[in-house]
């Protein structure tokens, strides 16, 4: 699966499970570290775990397997590693906190709206 098929079911599934303020990142001009990053937020660990489980969940479905996945033990960050995709579900006040859009304010934000529409 190419890295932007990756993106539209990570999007479309953390969307399927109501996270909050979807953002994609395009990072590729920026770093080797991946292609893009998706940003969202839950507002309980429980709906936080959902959105964890159901991306998870729907790109096993397609063969493709985190590398790496983790939460901070606070519960109030996620991160699944897919490769070129890199995907954060946070609280709202530790997305705020932890501000990754401004870090990468030079990425472009990528259209999300025909992966959920």
């Amino acid at each position: 699966m190419d890295s932007l098929q990756l993106l539209k079911t990570a999007v479309k599934s953390a969307d399927d499970k109501k996270a909050y303020n979807i953002k994609v990142l395009d990072i590729r001009e920026l770093t080797t570290l991946a292609d893009y990053f998706v940003i969202c937020h839950g507002t309980s660990f429980p709906q936080m775990r959902a959105i964890f489980d159901e991306v998870e969940e729907k790109l096993k479905e397609q063969e493709v397997l985190v590398h790496n996945a983790g939460a901070e033990e606070s519960n109030q960050w996620m991160l699944m590693d897919y490769g070129d995709v890199i995907i954060h579900i946070f609280n709202e006040e530790s997305r705020e906190f932890y501000g990754i859009e401004n870090l990468w304010a030079d990425a472009e934000t990528v259209d999300i709206s025909e992966f959920i529409s």
